[in-house]
């Protein structure tokens, strides 16, 4: 058994990653969809009140609200799966929840990207609400994913992946950790 989380700022890989282990047949816990589908639960729209949502979720039930509630999904998941991919971890506090509940199955795996990078991504994601149309800025989001605790959380894992070159090689290098594990990369 192995929970895979992956950690990084918006813009840097992290949902791609999720969608190589989606094509794998590995099961996906999104813990965006957890503040998503609380943003439709307050009637409120997720694309332009994600960072609200997920502020008050912390604030109303602890730093470590978010991961607790992925945890019975994940757990779900490993009854008939080997490996599961946790995707959007946001904290030092969600790490340690989720290395609470798995133990040394847990590889917390960061991707990384440069800031004009992860700009690029998401004007091309097309997903996000852009900050002249009322969202945030990507500094903004940035700055509230680093208030989270991300920053720690970043410096927790075991593994980092630079992703700056192509969706293709990026892709192939997700494949190899998973289906390989972290000691088949070149770190």
């Amino acid at each position: 058994m192995t929970v895979i989380g992956i950690v990084g700022l918006p813009g840097s890989g992290k949902s791609e990653a999720a969608n190589v282990a989606a094509e794998m047949d590995v099961p996906v816990v999104t813990m965006g969809d957890v503040i998503r589908e609380e943003c439709r639960d307050r009637g409120l729209d997720p694309a332009t009140d994600h960072g609200t949502v997920a502020k008050a979720l912390r604030e109303e039930n602890g730093p470590a609200a978010i991961a607790e509630r992925s945890l019975p999904m994940i757990e779900a998941e490993l009854e008939s799966n080997d490996t599961v991919l946790v995707d959007g971890i946001r904290s030092d506090v969600e790490v340690e929840a989720f290395e609470s509940a798995f133990g040394d199955t847990f590889l917390l795996v960061e991707v990384d990207a440069p800031f004009e990078l992860r700009a690029d991504r998401l004007d091309l994601r097309g997903r996000d609400t852009s900050a002249e149309d009322g969202g945030e800025s990507l500094e903004d989001r940035d700055a509230r994913e680093l208030g989270f605790g991300m920053g720690e959380a970043m410096d927790m894992a075991d593994l980092t992946i630079e992703n700056t070159e192509t969706l293709a090689a990026f892709q192939r290098t997700v494949r190899t950790l998973i289906r390989d594990g972290p000691e088949a990369l070149d770190q």
